[in-house]
């Protein structure tokens, strides 16, 4: 059974419309204490580690440092860079994180999945394998965390020149809104480009992929990452495909 968390959220006061805007300009910093003052049990980060999810991770134990540890959920798609994978442990260590870790259901390999589901899943049937590599072990693992809020690294403002320049859904995106499954979802970066993510990595000396120092603008699964020389141009195939998958893994949650 799907955890339902907007009524608890109800009876804590929560009133979005209220917190929006109050919080709509508020530097991420502000925003993330709000959370970890309010949402004592059941917050949980939804963590990629890529570099927003690093900058939030930086702001929570070297800033804000919160009493308890927020647990952080990653989900391993199985098609992730072995660079990737090595740079989450190396997060984790770094800031002790409370992480969590999802796959698909019944498989531990890319080879296990290909067996099951065919090798070129994501060329053949895009949705299926998004569902089965993002979207069922994430809402997996907010069940298992018994999750009332999530914090996202997501940002209104998306990089110029790229295929998510013409999203309109990013633009209004909110700093709070209810989830489909009726649980709080907390943009805390909503008011952030990734030029101002890219000047908080500088400025704090925070760690972030070496896979961007190789030209991966954005870091994704390993076959639909491309690298990309030109920011300006970043307008490629895998923008396309990150753009889509993010709209579909959004559309379930």
């Amino acid at each position: 059974m799907t955890y339902l968390a907007q009524p608890l959220a109800q009876t804590l006061g929560f009133d979005l419309a209220s917190l929006n805007r109050k919080f709509d300009r508020a530097y991420p910093k502000e925003i993330l204490t709000w959370c970890a003052l309010n949402i004592p049990e059941g917050l949980v980060q939804v963590s990629n580690f890529n570099l927003e999810d690093v900058a939030i991770a930086d702001l929570l134990y070297r800033q804000i440092k919160p009493i308890a540890r927020i647990p952080v959920l990653f989900v391993d798609t199985l098609y992730h860079f072995s660079e990737t994978l090595d740079f989450v442990e190396q997060v984790q260590h770094l800031y002790d994180l409370d992480l969590h870790v999802y796959k698909t259901k019944d498989c531990s390999s890319r080879k296990t999945f290909a067996a099951k589901y065919g090798g070129m899943l994501w060329e053949n049937d895009w949705e299926k394998f998004h569902y089965l590599t993002k979207v069922e072990p994430l809402q997996r693992g907010l069940d298992d965390l018994e999750a009332v809020a999530w914090i996202s690294g997501r940002q209104r403002t998306p990089l110029r020149g790229t295929f998510q320049d013409c999203a309109p859904t990013h633009a209004n995106l909110p700093i709070f809104e209810w989830d489909k499954q009726g649980r709080l979802k907390i943009n805390p970066l909503a008011n952030w480009s990734r030029t101002e993510s890219w000047a908080y990595v500088y400025e704090n000396d925070t760690i972030y992929n070496p896979l961007h120092d190789r030209g991966y603008p954005r870091i994704d699964d390993e076959p639909l990452t491309f690298e990309v020389n030109d920011p300006e141009k970043e307008s490629l195939k895998h923008w396309h495909d990150s753009e889509k998958t993010e709209a579909f893994v959004h559309s379930h949650f």
